[in-house]
Protein backbone atom coordinates (compact mmCIF):
# COMPACT_ATOMS: atom_id res chain seq x y z
CA UNK A 1 0.00 0.00 0.00
CA UNK A 2 0.90 3.76 -0.77
CA UNK A 3 0.45 6.72 2.05
CA UNK A 4 0.48 10.00 -0.17
CA UNK A 5 0.93 12.97 2.34
CA UNK A 6 2.47 15.99 3.10
CA UNK A 7 5.48 15.51 5.46
CA UNK A 8 4.23 18.55 7.33
CA UNK A 9 0.92 17.54 7.85
CA UNK A 10 -0.06 16.27 11.83
CA UNK A 11 -2.97 14.19 10.09
CA UNK A 12 -0.73 12.53 7.76
CA UNK A 13 2.29 11.82 10.67
CA UNK A 14 -0.76 10.24 12.82
CA UNK A 15 -1.11 7.97 9.86
CA UNK A 16 2.64 7.57 9.41
CA UNK A 17 3.36 6.80 12.97
CA UNK A 18 0.49 4.33 12.97
CA UNK A 19 1.77 2.09 10.35
CA UNK A 20 5.25 2.19 11.17
CA UNK A 21 4.02 1.36 14.75
CA UNK A 22 2.07 -1.74 13.37
CA UNK A 23 4.98 -2.68 11.41
CA UNK A 24 2.74 -2.76 8.37
CA UNK A 25 5.21 -2.34 4.56
CA UNK A 26 3.91 0.71 2.54
CA UNK A 27 5.50 3.72 0.19
CA UNK A 28 5.16 6.82 1.53
CA UNK A 29 4.57 9.39 -1.66
CA UNK A 30 5.18 12.89 -0.52
CA UNK A 31 2.98 15.29 -2.21
CA UNK A 32 2.27 19.07 -1.61
CA UNK A 33 -1.86 19.23 -1.99
CA UNK A 34 -1.80 22.88 -2.82
CA UNK A 35 0.36 22.59 -5.87
CA UNK A 36 -2.28 23.09 -9.20
CA UNK A 37 -0.07 19.75 -10.60
CA UNK A 38 -0.91 17.84 -7.66
CA UNK A 39 -2.04 14.45 -7.99
CA UNK A 40 -4.11 14.77 -4.58
CA UNK A 41 -6.97 15.69 -6.28
CA UNK A 42 -7.37 12.61 -8.39
CA UNK A 43 -6.99 10.11 -5.71
CA UNK A 44 -8.81 12.51 -2.77
CA UNK A 45 -11.95 14.18 -4.01
CA UNK A 46 -11.45 16.80 -1.23
CA UNK A 47 -8.05 17.15 -2.49
CA UNK A 48 -6.67 16.80 1.02
CA UNK A 49 -3.99 14.27 2.74
CA UNK A 50 -3.47 12.07 3.82
CA UNK A 51 -4.71 9.53 1.43
CA UNK A 52 -4.11 5.61 1.74
CA UNK A 53 -3.79 3.85 -2.14
CA UNK A 54 -4.67 0.22 -0.95
CA UNK A 55 -3.04 -2.44 -3.49
CA UNK A 56 -6.14 -2.70 -5.42
CA UNK A 57 -6.15 0.72 -6.25
CA UNK A 58 -9.18 1.97 -3.67
CA UNK A 59 -8.00 5.52 -1.88
CA UNK A 60 -9.14 6.06 1.91
CA UNK A 61 -8.70 9.08 3.41
CA UNK A 62 -9.23 11.21 5.98
CA UNK A 63 -6.74 9.84 8.64
CA UNK A 64 -9.15 8.85 11.15
CA UNK A 65 -10.83 6.11 8.53
CA UNK A 66 -7.09 5.19 7.58
CA UNK A 67 -6.33 4.34 10.80
CA UNK A 68 -9.70 2.80 11.67
CA UNK A 69 -8.70 0.55 8.58
CA UNK A 70 -5.38 -0.19 9.74
CA UNK A 71 -5.56 -0.93 12.95
CA UNK A 72 -6.97 -4.79 12.49
CA UNK A 73 -4.30 -5.48 9.44
CA UNK A 74 -1.89 -6.35 12.17
CA UNK A 75 -1.89 -7.97 16.06
CA UNK A 76 1.10 -5.63 16.44
CA UNK A 77 0.39 -2.43 18.95
CA UNK A 78 -3.29 -2.61 18.88
CA UNK A 79 -3.76 1.19 19.09
CA UNK A 80 -7.79 0.73 19.43
CA UNK A 81 -9.66 -1.16 21.79
CA UNK A 82 -12.64 -3.51 20.95
CA UNK A 83 -14.66 -2.47 23.87
CA UNK A 84 -16.97 0.07 23.34
CA UNK A 85 -16.18 2.61 26.13
CA UNK A 86 -12.38 2.14 25.98
CA UNK A 87 -13.51 3.12 22.10
CA UNK A 88 -15.19 5.72 22.76
CA UNK A 89 -12.43 7.48 25.34
CA UNK A 90 -10.06 6.40 22.92
CA UNK A 91 -11.32 7.95 19.64
CA UNK A 92 -12.67 11.03 21.78
CA UNK A 93 -9.32 12.08 22.86
CA UNK A 94 -8.46 11.37 18.75
CA UNK A 95 -10.94 13.75 17.32
CA UNK A 96 -10.30 16.27 20.68
CA UNK A 97 -6.74 16.38 19.18
CA UNK A 98 -7.43 16.76 15.98
CA UNK A 99 -9.91 19.65 16.83
CA UNK A 100 -7.00 21.26 18.21
CA UNK A 101 -4.90 20.93 14.88
CA UNK A 102 -8.00 22.21 12.38
CA UNK A 103 -7.82 25.42 14.69
CA UNK A 104 -4.24 25.52 14.49
CA UNK A 105 -3.89 25.22 10.79
CA UNK A 106 -6.76 27.81 10.16
CA UNK A 107 -4.86 29.96 12.12
CA UNK A 108 -1.88 29.70 10.50
CA UNK A 109 -3.30 30.20 7.17
CA UNK A 110 -5.01 33.23 7.79
CA UNK A 111 -1.74 34.49 9.44
CA UNK A 112 -0.37 33.62 5.59
CA UNK A 113 -2.93 36.05 4.19
CA UNK A 114 -2.04 39.66 3.49
CA UNK A 115 -2.03 41.51 6.94
CA UNK A 116 -4.99 43.90 5.68
CA UNK A 117 -6.97 40.65 4.62
CA UNK A 118 -6.73 38.70 7.43
CA UNK A 119 -9.80 38.25 10.06
CA UNK A 120 -9.42 39.65 13.94
CA UNK A 121 -12.35 37.64 14.66
CA UNK A 122 -11.71 34.68 12.81
CA UNK A 123 -8.08 34.51 14.38
CA UNK A 124 -9.31 34.75 18.06
CA UNK A 125 -11.95 32.23 17.82
CA UNK A 126 -9.93 29.72 16.37
CA UNK A 127 -6.98 30.66 18.68
CA UNK A 128 -9.64 30.44 21.66
CA UNK A 129 -10.41 26.59 20.57
CA UNK A 130 -6.77 26.08 20.24
CA UNK A 131 -5.97 26.74 24.04
CA UNK A 132 -9.54 25.62 25.10
CA UNK A 133 -8.45 22.07 23.40
CA UNK A 134 -4.55 22.33 25.08
CA UNK A 135 -6.90 22.44 28.25
CA UNK A 136 -9.18 19.90 27.49
CA UNK A 137 -6.43 17.49 26.01
CA UNK A 138 -4.51 17.78 29.95
CA UNK A 139 -7.11 17.42 31.78
CA UNK A 140 -8.20 13.86 30.17
CA UNK A 141 -4.50 13.10 30.84
CA UNK A 142 -4.25 14.08 33.97
CA UNK A 143 -1.78 12.37 36.34
CA UNK A 144 -2.15 9.49 34.09
CA UNK A 145 1.16 7.84 32.19
CA UNK A 146 -0.80 7.47 28.85
CA UNK A 147 -4.46 8.18 28.23
CA UNK A 148 -6.07 5.06 28.07
CA UNK A 149 -4.31 1.91 29.69
CA UNK A 150 -0.67 0.96 30.28
CA UNK A 151 0.06 1.55 26.93
CA UNK A 152 0.24 3.78 24.01
CA UNK A 153 -3.17 4.29 21.92
CA UNK A 154 -4.40 6.17 19.10
CA UNK A 155 -5.44 8.50 21.77
CA UNK A 156 -1.62 9.70 22.76
CA UNK A 157 -0.35 9.25 19.04
CA UNK A 158 -2.65 12.35 17.59
CA UNK A 159 -2.44 14.24 20.83
CA UNK A 160 1.62 13.80 20.04
CA UNK A 161 0.92 14.48 16.34
CA UNK A 162 -1.03 17.98 17.30
CA UNK A 163 2.03 18.78 19.82
CA UNK A 164 4.31 18.46 16.96
CA UNK A 165 2.64 20.50 14.52
CA UNK A 166 2.73 23.06 17.67
CA UNK A 167 6.20 22.82 17.62
CA UNK A 168 6.57 23.35 13.97
CA UNK A 169 4.27 25.95 13.38
CA UNK A 170 3.88 27.93 16.22
CA UNK A 171 7.18 27.93 18.34
CA UNK A 172 6.12 30.85 20.43
CA UNK A 173 3.74 29.52 21.99
CA UNK A 174 4.52 28.24 25.30
CA UNK A 175 1.84 25.24 25.89
CA UNK A 176 4.81 23.07 28.19
CA UNK A 177 4.48 25.10 31.35
CA UNK A 178 1.38 25.54 31.76
CA UNK A 179 0.75 21.85 31.09
CA UNK A 180 3.61 19.56 31.94
CA UNK A 181 1.84 16.63 31.89
CA UNK A 182 1.75 17.05 28.00
CA UNK A 183 4.92 18.17 27.90
CA UNK A 184 6.07 14.59 29.40
CA UNK A 185 3.64 13.01 27.41
CA UNK A 186 5.53 14.42 24.16
CA UNK A 187 8.91 13.73 25.38
CA UNK A 188 8.11 10.27 25.85
CA UNK A 189 6.53 9.85 22.81
CA UNK A 190 9.31 11.75 20.88
CA UNK A 191 11.73 8.54 21.95
CA UNK A 192 10.04 6.36 20.07
CA UNK A 193 11.53 5.48 15.96
CA UNK A 194 7.99 6.10 15.09
CA UNK A 195 7.78 9.41 16.33
CA UNK A 196 11.63 10.57 15.43
CA UNK A 197 11.25 9.03 12.28
CA UNK A 198 8.59 11.60 11.35
CA UNK A 199 9.33 14.58 12.21
CA UNK A 200 7.70 17.61 9.88
CA UNK A 201 10.27 18.85 7.45
CA UNK A 202 9.49 22.14 6.78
Amino acid sequence: MKLVTSLTSPYGRKARIVLLEKKIPFQLQAENPWLPDSPVPTLNPLGKVPVLVLEDGVSVFDSRVIVEYLDPLSPVAHLIPGEPKSRMAVRGVEALADGVTDAAVAVYLEKKRPADRQSADWLSLQEKTLFRGLEALAEALGEKSWYHGNGMTLADIACGCTLGYLELRFAEIDWRTPHPNLAKLFDKLMARPSFKETVPVV
